[in-house]
């Protein structure tokens, strides 16, 4: 997205649908939105909500609707333009849909609700599917090449720690649908998996690997800074038990002796952005380690260790319009006026795009693995 402020322009809102190629909606579907949702989480489906003004003797009503328009399964892109660019905040499709009928005119209401296109991985069990002498990744690799027909383009990073089983000795097997799967091997690495939409409406890509939390931040959210805040309110919270040391003992081949594998350094994965890091007061065990490879052991101590990181979470609304810049999730963003032990950088965990006709507002969480920042200074 472009990097001027949204307030030299405005905000446009365009609607696509159809069972498999999504195309933009009659005008009369457009006029009758009457707000739009949009939740991109990391590491989670992402999902949306529509509600349509459903008049007595409207499109939607006297045709749409029965012919099958907002049945499940429909596609929807929702694209959001600012400053002349396009930027694709979901590409899903419908699984749900309720109708409100009131004897008030023009209070009837059509609400449809969906998710990403991870729904389609997540509808067939394919329990039982083998891959030998394949890496994790090589796995997702191999499921995700099932879903380019909808504009799926996959980026898998290898596991940090490689895992190649021997096909003598074991052969991996599938449990459960596509997602369930690609999401297991996911947490079981420490890593994330979902859809980033775009960069163009139809296309999405797959992305199976570290929740990378590296690159330019965003423009800062602003508190407490009279004239200059951006943000209404910010709120922080800091939990002392949410940060776990994982133990993990594995058994040492053809011997009965076992040994306590070393605690991975988190920060292989995840650059730290506290200069003050939560100390992890909660010793855990990693069940059934003794049973798997050192590898796999290792990855999932890797992974547990990952997991309860963040101690440091904070949330707000903000207005895009005041704020100048569309939020994104999953990149890192800075933070001024909250004083120096929550000012600084932190990880856009997720966004909730809330569009009304005048109106654009974001839900937001941020997260890190500490106070006090590492960077005495933040992009304004």
């Amino acid at each position: 997205m472009a990097d001027a402020p949204v307030t030299t322009g405005p905000i446009r809102l365009t609607l696509m649908m159809g069972p498999r190629i999504p195309v933009p909606v009659p005008q009369p579907v457009t006029d009758a939105l009457l707000s739009a949702q949009v939740t991109v989480a990391s590491g989670q489906r992402s999902g949306f909500q529509l509600a349509f003004d459903l008049s007595k003797n409207g499109l939607i009503n006297t045709a749409l609707l029965p012919g099958g328009f907002f049945d499940p399964e429909i596609r929807v892109v929702l694209v959001v333009t600012v400053q002349g660019t396009p930027t694709v905040l979901m590409d899903g499709v419908l699984i749900r849909q309720e109708v409100g009928v009131s004897n008030q005119p023009g209070q009837s209401t059509l609400t449809v609700t969906g998710e990403d296109l991870t729904v389609l991985m997540d509808l067939e069990d394919r329990t039982g599917t083998d891959y030998p002498a394949m890496s994790p990744a090589g796995r997702v690799a191999v499921m995700l090449t099932r879903y380019a027909q909808y504009g799926i383009t996959p980026l898998v990073v290898p596991e940090l720690i490689p895992q190649m089983s021997v096909p003598t000795h074991r052969v991996e097997a599938q449990n459960g649908t596509d997602l369930a799967y690609i999401s297991e091997l996911a947490k079981a690495n420490g890593y994330v998996f979902y859809l980033d939409p775009g960069p163009v409406p139809g296309m999405s890509r797959a992305y199976w690997g570290p929740e990378v939390r590296l690159g330019i931040p965003q423009h800062a959210l602003n508190v407490n800074m009279d004239a200059l805040s951006n943000v209404d309110q910010l709120t922080f919270a800091f939990d002392g038990t949410a940060r776990e040391e994982p133990r993990a003992r594995v058994q040492i081949p053809a011997t009965k002796i076992s040994t306590l594998l070393p605690i991975p350094e988190v920060s292989i994965l995840r650059p730290p952005l506290a200069l003050k890091p939560a100390p992890a007061l909660k010793k855990t065990t990693v069940n059934d380690a003794a049973k798997k490879e050192t590898g796999s052991a290792l990855a999932e101590t890797l992974a547990k260790a990952m997991e309860s990181a963040d101690a440091v979470s904070g949330s707000g609304q903000l207005d895009v319009v005041r704020y100048g810049h569309v939020l994104r999730p999953r990149e890192l963003v800075g933070v001024r006026g909250a004083g120096i032990t929550y000012d600084g950088l932190y990880f856009v965990k997720s966004v909730t795009h809330n569009l009304q006709r005048g109106s654009y507002t974001q839900n937001f969480t941020l997260a890190r693995e500490g106070l006090i920042s590492r960077t005495p200074v933040v992009r304004p």
